[in-house]
């Protein structure tokens, strides 16, 4: 079985949420190539790849997702698109641990691009659309939500109303105004940048703390607050947000959790910014 990442009474797994390929530019937009490609390795025709692994909490009161994957709804041609490496199996993924879809009690999307929210909902044996996860509460941001329920022009072709489909405010989807806690020891924190409504997500427990900052900090090759990613709609908010959580968070030894890095799947900063400890495990079969 896989090993479980400790923080303090709180299990965390990593679960396969889908691994694709995605253009190196715009993974780290206006960083040289020269730069980021010694942190991160490209394929011949400037390719990275790129992991959804979604994050099992087992915490004393709850079971909680961050997250959700690809979902399996991607049709063949955007399976083609987004160069697909491996498929989203996260109720199985869940059955190895001795869980079921119906137990998982929270789910806290950082935002809701396709790649992070298209878990929400699945396709059945017969291909009828549910809930994956259907006694969860769903979280995200008020901003988030208004944002799904009308889009701009870019958001649009990342806001894919299919992966909302039985979402509704005050039933099983809860919408922040900025800092709550979702359990004990549990809470998320608006920081904006990548998209409106952008949202990370602290983890307490036994005096020990971890953070997930979504896409702001996608990979451990993200440690400078100058280096976002193209796809970030307010660059500037990304940065002033890193600014302001990321050196602290280094000097305080907090461990970081990923969701895009496909093998360094938690870890610690040195006031450097370089990894100085961290927890990998090989999930590239």
């Amino acid at each position: 079985m896989r090993q479980p990442f400790i923080l303090g009474d709180v299990e965390i797994y990593w679960l396969e949420g889908g691994l694709f390929e995605i253009d190196g530019g715009s993974m780290f937009g206006v960083v040289p190539k020269v730069l980021w490609e010694k942190k991160c390795a490209a394929t011949p025709d400037n390719y990275v790849t790129v992991a959804d692994f979604a994050m099992l909490l087992k915490t004393p009161a709850a079971n909680i997702l961050i997250e959700t994957g690809l979902g399996n709804k991607l049709t063949a041609k955007q399976q083609q698109i987004f160069r697909l490496r491996r498929e989203w199996d996260i109720p199985a993924e869940l059955e190895r641990l001795g869980l079921s879809r119906q137990q998982i009690d929270h789910v806290i999307l950082t935002h809701c691009d396709f790649d992070h929210a298209g878990g929400i909902t699945m396709l059945d044996g017969q291909e009828r659309l549910e809930l994956t996860f259907p006694n969860a509460l769903h979280h995200m941001q008020r901003d988030e939500w208004e944002d799904v329920c009308a889009p701009n022009s870019r958001a649009a072709s990342s806001y894919w109303p299919i992966n909302f489909e039985g979402l509704v405010p005050g039933a099983n989807l809860q919408l922040a105004d900025g800092d709550y806690q979702v359990a004990a020891g549990v809470e998320v924190f608006k920081t904006g940048g990548h998209t409106r409504g952008h949202q990370g997500v602290r983890l307490c427990s036994q005096g020990e703390t971890a953070l997930h900052l979504g896409d702001l900090l996608p990979t451990a090759a993200y440690s400078n607050p100058l280096w976002v990613t193209a796809y970030d709609n307010f660059p500037l908010d990304s940065v002033a947000a890193k600014e302001a959580i990321l050196p602290g968070a280094f000097a305080r030894k907090i461990w970081f959790l990923f969701y895009h890095e496909p093998r360094t799947l938690a870890c610690r900063f040195g006031e450097d910014g370089e990894v100085s400890e961290e927890f990998s495990e090989v999930l590239l079969r």
